[in-house]
């Protein structure tokens, strides 16, 4: 992806980026303004609901039964033969895909200030849709930093033994910050808000994802609940934000049943993004 020629060189450009940059901001705090946000909402609490007990039974279940077990079946930690799960698992660090989606933003900002017409709008789109996978996963994520804090829960190991009741709540040190998983919050809330938008690779994002969870576990970084209510997380993390997109009717459309879907044609997207964008 380039950069046009002569970029920033004009005082049209620059003005043009600022008011896309502007525009970004405004189209997301804005006030919902779709008709049938209310049955989004209802839709999106039932399934909350439903997830989180489901979840967490399944995490109360890990913790009692599974978690001091399931330590005890993996490789010792610094084994050299798992060099590629430790490149792996790099591919879920938060701050990683966190800054390749900013700079990505950047890059789309960029090049759609200095394009006119249908061009310009099918990059503003794109955009738009990386906006939306972004803030999925910094949603998520400082709800599950949040959470590390107030639980403080130890990692395998820390204290000298497989204990899965050590915890030490409000201590803030990477220790005891194993509850939940950032990595598999990170891989959960991408795996969920990019085949929202792009259903064509949602299994090829579910794979990622269980890649992901399976190294954070090999590697004796989390407990199998860790792994679990991380992907809890990230879920409901992105689920809520796909709401206030669709809301705000951005990318998303809401059937009568308060059913949100990505928009089948970007036709109607295309033309209002035109309309909302600043000329260059």
């Amino acid at each position: 992806m380039s950069v046009p020629a002569g970029i920033g060189d004009s005082p049209s450009y620059s003005a043009g980026l600022f008011a896309l940059a502007r525009l970004s901001l405004w189209q997301i705090v804005r006030p919902p303004s779709h008709s049938r946000r209310a049955e989004a909402a209802r839709r999106l609490a039932r399934h909350s609901l439903l997830i989180t007990a489901i979840l967490a039974a399944a995490i109360i279940a890990l913790m009692v039964w599974l978690d001091a077990r399931e330590i005890g079946w993996m490789p010792a930690r610094g084994t050299p033969g798992l060099w590629p799960v430790r490149i792996l698992t790099d591919f879920g660090k938060d701050a990683y895909v966190l800054w390749v989606l900013a700079a990505m933003l950047l890059v789309v900002t960029l090049v759609a200030a200095g394009l006119r017409g249908t061009s310009r709008a099918q990059w503003l789109v794109f955009g738009l849709r990386l906006q939306f996978v972004f803030f999925a996963l910094l949603l998520s994520l400082l709800a599950g930093e949040l959470i590390k804090w107030v639980v403080g829960r130890g990692r395998p190991f820390v204290g000298g033994h497989a204990n899965p009741y050590n915890f030490a709540p409000f201590a803030g040190t990477e220790a005891y910050a194993s509850f939940p998983s950032a990595h598999v919050i990170t891989a959960a809330a991408l795996a969920f808000a990019v085949s929202a938008v792009w259903p064509r690779v949602r299994v090829a994002m579910i794979v990622y994802a269980l890649l992901i969870a399976a190294t954070r576990l090999v590697l004796l970084a989390h407990h199998p609940s860790d792994v679990v209510a991380g992907a809890l997380i990230g879920v409901v993390g992105a689920m809520a934000v796909r709401y206030w997109f669709a809301a705000r009717r951005l990318g998303f459309a809401i059937h009568r049943n308060g059913e949100i879907v990505p928009l089948r044609s970007l036709s109607g997207q295309r033309k209002r993004v035109a309309r909302e964008a600043p000329a260059p």
